[in-house]
């Protein structure tokens, strides 16, 4: 007849411990993103921004009287 005896401490920490943890997992879910998903998109700005440089016009100094008088 003798009941399981529980520490009151380590219970309350367990219990704390799950809901962190269950508070962890939602915000991963509304607010992380993969490393691979990071990657990607790191990537792919980088190479939408190398694409753009590649296909600037440069100013022409006959055509641009305002870049003239800024120099």
């Amino acid at each position: 007849m003798s009941a399981e005896v529980v520490n009151l401490r380590l219970a309350r920490k367990r219990r704390e411990r799950s809901a962190k943890e269950e508070e962890a997992a939602r915000n991963r879910l509304l607010h992380g993103e993969t490393k691979a998903a990071r990657t990607h998109k790191r990537l792919t700005a980088e190479k939408a921004r190398r694409d753009l440089d590649a296909r600037k016009l440069e100013a022409s100094r006959e055509l641009s009287p305002i870049i003239d008088e800024t120099l």
